[in-house]
């Protein structure tokens, strides 16, 4: 099994559906699971639990839309009920879910990205409305993006565009991904590496720690530059 990422979008086997529906929900999550089940739509992988993987399981996640009160679904599956794996939309794909507002100034954002070769996915409610086709944006809701960064000098210039969006109503939020896997807030990056605060959060498949030195980044630079 390749390795896992946070985010990643899991299908499953029609056999891990079945086995996911046998289970003793209640019956709101039961009616958003099988909705789930019969439009084969994704779960999203989330922290695994200590010995999860090498216990053959696979943490995953659902954040249900507004008609099943925005429950946040848990559960693992066997590794053997995966049929595929995807990547949430690019910001490329999502221009018409975003209000009147924000759509030229996303259309800058994307291009001044494109510039430093990031790519910018979209998690969050705008990224499950895209997959799902069901309501889960609101008003306030965020536009979260996901951009994988090689090392500190990209994360610093990509974190200097994302700093420079701004569109009446939409606030943007979202992680940069280094090459190890492990991700921050690009906004707690920017403080982070500006001073202002003594230590960053950083996420990983498996855990969460506050890192106070540099030390975590070096595993998350580009070869070149940790040689």
């Amino acid at each position: 099994m390749p390795c896992l990422r946070r985010h990643q979008l899991i299908r499953l086997t029609e056999t891990g559906w079945e086995a996911v529906l046998r289970r003793p929900w209640d019956e709101q999550a039961h009616q958003c699971l099988s909705h789930w089940s019969a439009h084969r739509l994704p779960l999203a992988v989330t922290r695994q639990p200590t010995g999860a993987i090498a216990a053959d399981s696979i943490a995953l996640g659902l954040p249900a839309p507004a008609q099943w009160e925005r429950r946040r679904l848990a559960l693992q599956v066997p590794q053997g009920s995966v049929h595929s794996r995807g990547e949430f939309p690019l910001l490329a794909e999502l221009f018409e879910l975003l209000p009147p507002g924000a759509e030229r100034p996303a259309r800058e954002l994307l291009d001044a990205l494109a510039a430093l070769h990031a790519v910018p996915h979209v998690f969050g409610s705008f990224g499950w409305q895209a997959i799902s086709g069901l309501p889960c944006v609101r008003t306030t809701s965020d536009l979260d993006l996901l951009i994988a960064v090689d090392g500190s000098a990209q994360a610093d210039a990509v974190a200097r565009v994302l700093h420079s969006f701004r569109s009446v109503g939409t606030r943007l939020d979202g992680e940069l991904v280094f090459r190890d896997g492990s991700a921050v807030a690009w906004r707690e990056w920017i403080e982070w590496r500006a001073g202002r605060v003594r230590a960053i959060m950083v996420r990983r498949l498996d855990a969460v720690a506050l890192q106070h030195d540099i030390a975590w980044c070096k595993s998350a630079e580009p070869a070149e530059a940790s040689a």
